[in-house]
């Protein structure tokens, strides 16, 4: 009755105040005392309108950061999925096809359209906080205890990937400055800032690669990832140095920046460290950020910013500095990551890629003495950081095997040479022409990381003697669990102990939880995975079992599972099924490609709150299907009941009052229900909207 009154009363006062405000309007417009002329609309006047609406600074920029994150993660996806290259290669590359190399050299009206120039400047400092907010999480990544413990052999490679390639760098200045150089750029500066440009590392493309290929864990993993953080710390402090020296232009005003640099660096290490300290003791047992630890904490990075910026290094100095301070005892580091990692990375960035190739004008190579000029650096980058980090690696009692991984891996450039490319073309120290060159070598050097490291474990492997590989124990069962979500791998870890019936006692599960590749420190990698697995060894402690456990990171799911299953050479994979958000098809995306190219039997788990296997039903054709001969292992098992279902007995017609191919209510008294894959899609069973229980699809590999 309530609910009808206030119906009725908003109703009529909607009613009445439409009335007056329509005898208002009318009133009013008696009053008007001059003509208006109202035009009819015109089509052509209204899209020039919506053209108009659109080149407005905020709809503008709005437009540019749609395209451009959306694009960079298209192009990201195919260099992962389809290349077998780290994402943030394609979002480089997807910034420099934005840029005048090819949209504004065919499309040069549309590339004026979507960036003008008067818009540029606005793009960039977009890209800059950005830039401040991604170095602060890198400075985080970076472990000084790793540091510590493998100080000696780090320092005497890093050190050596630094110094061959910085001398080598130079060189090449001596060389290039009166063609290149530009105007009222001294030597020392040019100089200097090649031998930087040459000697850089990028830290977060390498970790992505080393978690990407498993290393992480192995001796090599860790020294690579010690390396890169010696070399990191190293190159940016004589990044800042040579900043400082550009930028001086006398030596009394290069003393007074160093000296105020100097002063700053205390500040942060005896006074801002201390308090970060304190402020992640605090929340050392709290799971959230108050939003005033949050203000704190993003005051400290922007002044740390501001006042390297204004002391004349530059911003994203300040930025990384205030990462490296930042605590590692409690979980502030974790938390903070959580606040802006995500927002960094994925909007970010991709728009400093963007700045970047609109920046970079490949078109201006027209000359072939460039395109002499950029094999020549790429050839002295290489050589370089390869073989210096190589022959350090040996001296320092590595193997060569590991001693050239070791260089391959140090010649990944990536994200970390763009930064330092962009320092200096804002300097103006580095031509366009230079400016292409250096960015086109970054991609070259990073993306020949991967085939690299392959051809040097090919090369190795072709020439050490052939071992016997150890073959599965024929009277072993081993499955392998894949879960992404902990409540799937519980269901999954049981539903192996009950498939496995009277072979419990060689029974051998691995469970294995991969992640999709996002930029995870190593301390985070190392908590994600032993909160991941802690249920699921309680689950196989309850069983009485140990269960295995195996946790990989990966930009290709489906091909990591895949190839798992290979190497533990499964008789059964368990995976779990979920729709993907396009389609109503349990079976289709990754899973699709797992059923495709996995060895083994595969079966897929669709959980409808599946908590007990008492009762289980089995659909078969005939007395022959090969479903029956999976089942029989389930006659086995202590009070489990388990019953034959003929498909011919359980298909019915749809109707509207049975709109289902198969009758619904002989299913639900069933707790799992086993059924052939194909048979799964030849029936229709997706079909069903709520499916009444939960089903196990199968596919046999013999």
């Amino acid at each position: 009755m309530a609910k009808t009154k206030s119906t009725i009363f908003y109703a009529i006062t909607l009613f009445g105040f439409g009335l007056f405000a329509y005898y208002l309007i009318q009133l009013g417009t008696d009053l008007e005392t001059h003509a208006i002329i109202i035009k009819k609309d015109d089509p052509e006047t209204l899209v020039q309108g919506i053209l108009a609406q659109i080149k407005h600074p905020l709809a503008l920029l709005f437009l540019q950061i749609i395209i451009v994150a959306s694009f960079a993660r298209f192009v990201g996806y195919i260099f992962s999925r389809k290349l077998n290259q780290p994402s943030v290669i394609g979002e480089i590359v997807a910034g420099i096809l934005l840029g005048p190399s090819l949209l504004g050299f065919f499309f040069p009206e549309t590339m004026g359209f979507l960036f003008p120039k008067a818009s540029l400047p606005t793009l960039g400092t977009f890209s800059q906080i950005g830039l401040v907010l991604f170095m602060f999480i890198i400075g985080m990544e970076l472990d000084i205890k790793v540091l510590k413990n493998k100080a000696h052999t780090a320092v005497i490679i890093s050190h050596a990937s630094i110094i061959f390639p910085f001398f080598l760098g130079m060189i090449l200045a001596y060389y290039l400055y009166q063609d290149y150089a530009p105007d009222n750029i001294s030597f020392v500066s040019f100089s200097l800032f090649l031998g930087i440009a040459m000697s850089i590392t990028a830290f977060p493309v390498l970790a992505r690669i080393l978690q990407e290929r498993n290393l992480t864990r192995t001796p090599l993993g860790a020294l690579v990832l010690t390396c890169a953080a010696a070399d990191d710390i190293t190159a940016w402090i004589l990044l800042a140095i040579i900043v400082t020296i550009s930028k001086a232009g006398s030596l009394n005003t290069a003393l007074f920046t160093i000296g105020l640099s100097f002063a700053y660096l205390l500040a942060m290490l005896f006074f801002v460290a201390p308090f970060l300290k304190r402020l992640g003791s605090i929340y050392i047992s709290r799971e959230n950020l108050t939003k005033t630890a949050v203000s704190i904490i993003l005051l400290i990075l922007f002044t740390s910013s501001f006042s390297t910026e204004v002391i004349g290094i530059h911003a994203l100095f300040g930025a990384f500095l205030a990462g490296v301070v930042m605590p590692s005892e409690g979980n502030l580091k974790k938390l903070i990551a959580e606040k802006i990692e995500d927002l960094s990375v994925v909007l970010f960035l991709p728009i400093f890629f963007a700045v970047t190739g609109l920046r970079t004008q490949i078109a201006l190579l027209n000359d072939p003495k460039l395109w002499g000029v950029l094999g020549l650096v790429i050839l002295i980058a290489v050589i370089g950081k390869f073989v210096g980090s190589a022959i350090a690696a040996r001296i320092a009692g590595s193997t060569w095997e590991d001693s050239l991984s070791v260089g391959a891996l140090m010649n990944t450039r990536g994200l970390m040479e763009l930064v330092v490319l962009n320092i200096g073309y804002d300097l103006g120290i580095l031509s366009p022409e230079i400016f292409a060159v250096f960015v086109l070598m970054a991609l070259v050097t990073t993306t020949s990381t991967g085939p690299a490291l392959d051809g040097i474990q090919r090369w190795f492997s072709a020439n050490k003697k052939l071992t016997e590989i150890k073959k599965p124990e024929e009277n072993k069962l081993h499955v392998v669990v894949a879960f992404a979500q902990e409540k799937m791998g519980k269901s999954l870890v049981r539903l192996a102990y009950a498939l496995s019936g009277n072979q419990k006692k060689n029974l051998d599960i691995t469970a294995l939880h991969i992640s999709p590749n996002d930029s995870l420190t190593n301390e985070q990698l190392t908590n994600y995975r032993e909160a991941s697995f802690e249920s699921i060894r309680n689950t196989g402690a309850e069983l009485g079992m140990e269960v295995k456990t195996e946790y990989r990171t990966t930009d290709n799911i489906t091909y990591e599972i895949v190839n798992f299953a290979k190497q533990n050479h499964s008789n059964l994979l368990l995976i779990g099924a979920a729709k993907s958000l396009f389609s109503r098809s349990y079976t289709g995306g990754k899973i699709k490609g797992i059923l495709n190219y996995t060895p083994a039997t595969v079966g897929v788990l669709i959980d409808n709150g599946l908590e007990s296997y008492d009762k289980v039903g089995i659909i078969y054709h005939s007395p022959n299907d090969p479903i029956l001969k999976f089942a029989e292992k389930l006659l086995t098992l202590k009070g489990m009941k388990s019953a034959k279902l003929k498909l011919e007995d359980i298909l019915q017609p749809e109707t509207d009052i049975n709109p289902y191919p198969i009758s619904v209510s002989k299913l639900s008294s069933f707790s799992v229900v086993i059924i052939d894959l194909d048979t799964w899609d030849e029936v229709g069973f997706e079909k069903i909207e709520e499916l009444p229980t939960s089903f196990l699809l199968v596919r046999f590999h013999s």
